[in-house]
């Protein structure tokens, strides 16, 4: 695979360096603290490009996770996804997943110093990307390395008179170098726990999480939560290193992913609950006033 030109973001008071490659969608492939990588790299950037496996921290869009049947309605009307066509990727079970957005090409960066750059997509432009989302408008990331902090900012501008629901979100897949997954910590603020069914969608349940402040041990997760405070912080620790992951605003919901076969934990800002594009519960970007979501990682 060629090289793909990439964005390596400096922070200027540290050795923290943050590389993204607009061309494969945006993805952040590397958040590096002098050379000690932070983020899983799974299967890699081929993977993410060719089968859209994640890795780093891709931006699951405009959907993230599962939704439970191929399909939404919108104004009356219906839209019909189809995996393989438009970007739509299913998973194992059928089911369509993280969007449309994996390895998307189309970004454009439009300003860049050493330790910031934007990027925009005007998804209105692209027939292809409106045919599984037809809300037309334009998504802008303005993305910060500074005082050993990555943060993401996104921004949703509707184009037309139509509002945009917002239902994406992040993945930053985190590890702790050099220290046993079984001694990581994880904390969490309190939360509303969403159990889900056999193919991973929301139940309708609920329950109460307390607050969280433990060693993973051989646990495992990949729970949905939503009911999270602006500002809430989580956290992976090991050794002498901490990772913070903030949710600064737009983010009320949250995956955590802890799979027992790869050494990462996901911890996913997320705009609204899986499957909340079918079932409801979103907020939207109205005309005349873009909506703005903001995470922000901590390497401490």
């Amino acid at each position: 695979m060629a090289q793909l030109p990439s964005v390596v973001l400096k922070d200027p008071s540290s050795a923290l360096t943050a590389t993204f490659v607009p061309s494969a969608g945006m993805v952040c492939t590397s958040l590096s603290d002098g050379g000690v990588e932070l983020l899983g790299q799974r299967r890699g950037l081929r993977a993410y490009l060719t089968t859209g496996k994640t890795m780093g921290i891709p931006i699951l869009y405009p959907w993230a996770n599962r939704l439970s049947a191929n399909g939404y309605a919108v104004d009356g009307g219906a839209v019909t996804l189809t995996p393989g066509v438009g970007g739509v990727r299913s998973d194992e079970h059928g089911l369509v997943i993280h969007g449309v957005l994996a390895a998307y090409p189309g970004w454009l960066v439009t300003e860049q110093e050493e330790n910031r750059f934007i990027a925009d997509l005007d998804y209105g432009g692209q027939p292809r990307l409106l045919s599984s989302f037809p809300f037309p408008h334009v998504v802008t990331l303005d993305i910060t390395l500074v005082d050993r902090a990555l943060s993401i900012e996104t921004t949703v501008t509707p184009t037309t008179a139509a509002s945009v629901p917002l239902c994406f979100g992040f993945h930053p897949y985190l590890t702790i170098p050099d220290v046993p997954r079984s001694e990581w910590r994880l904390e969490t603020p309190p939360l509303r726990h969403l159990p889900v069914d056999n193919w991973g969608i929301p139940t309708g349940a609920t329950e109460e999480w307390p607050q969280m402040a433990q060693e993973l041990g051989d646990k495992t997760f990949d729970d949905g939560f939503d009911e999270v405070p602006q500002g809430s912080t989580f956290a992976l620790s090991g050794g002498n290193r901490r990772i913070e992951v903030v949710f600064d605003c737009g983010y009320p919901a949250v995956q955590i992913f802890a799979p027992s076969n790869d050494s990462v934990v996901g911890i996913e800002p997320m705009a609204a609950p899986t499957n909340a594009l079918r079932k409801g519960g979103y907020s939207v970007a109205v005309p005349g006033r873009p909506a703005v979501a903001k995470f922000t990682i901590r390497a401490g």
